[in-house]
C-alpha cells in the first residue's frame, strides 16, 4: 500500500489484557508493507504480519530506528519512545468495554498528543488505511523531551 521497502512497527505493550482489536484492523487492512509486531500477551495469528511476544529492548531499539511508521496503543511510554526518535506514530487506545484495559485513560493520553500535533489518533470507527495514507503527509510536532513541562501539558489537556 505505501512503497517499497517500508517498515510497519505495531507495539502492543505489556498489559495482560489482550488488544486483538487493533491486529484485527491490520490484518483486514490493504496494508501490504512489512509488518513486525512486538504482542506482549495478545495471541495471534497472521500471514500478513511477523509476530512476537516479547522483544529486548536493544532489538526493539533497533526496530523503532527502522521504522518507518508505529502503529501502538495509548502507552506513554510507546508513543514517547517513538517520538523521540522523530518517527510517524499512529495510536488505538485499549477499551475497558473490551476488556483490553481496566479503564480509558489511554483515549485521554492519545487524544493529548494528537491535539498537540504529535501523533494520529486511530479511533475505534476509523478506516486504518486512510489513516496510514493520512500518516505519510502527517508532519508531526518535533518532539522534545522535557517531561516536567510535558506532564503539566498533558495534565491540562486531560482535564479540558
Amino acid at each position: 500500500m505505501l512503497g517499497v521497502d517500508i517498515l510497519i512497527l505495531v507495539t502492543l505493550g505489556t498489559q495482560k489484557q489482550p488488544f486483538t482489536r487493533l491486529l484485527d484492523k491490520i490484518e483486514h487492512s490493504n496494508i501490504k508493507d512489512e509488518i513486525v509486531v512486538q504482542a506482549g500477551h495478545t495471541k495471534y495469528t497472521s500471514n500478513k504480519m511477523q509476530i512476537f511476544d516479547f522483544i529486548d529492548y536493544e532489538t526493539m531499539e533497533n526496530l523503532i530506528k527502522k521504522a518507518d511508521i508505529v502503529i501502538t496503543h495509548g502507552g506513554t511510554g510507546s508513543i514517547v519512545g517513538p517520538l523521540s526518535k522523530e518517527k510517524k506514530v499512529i495510536a488505538l487506545p485499549r477499551l475497558q468495554k473490551y476488556g483490553e484495559h481496566v479503564d480509558n485513560h489511554q483515549t485521554e493520553i492519545i487524544e493529548a498528543f494528537s491535539k498537540m500535533d504529535y501523533i494520529l489518533e486511530l479511533k475505534e470507527e476509523d478506516d486504518i488505511d486512510r489513516v496510514v495514507a493520512d500518516i505519510q503527509k502527517f508532519q508531526p510536532k518535533l518532539y522534545v523531551s522535557n517531561t516536567d513541562n510535558f506532564i503539566e501539558k498533558l495534565k491540562q489537556e486531560i482535564e479540558k
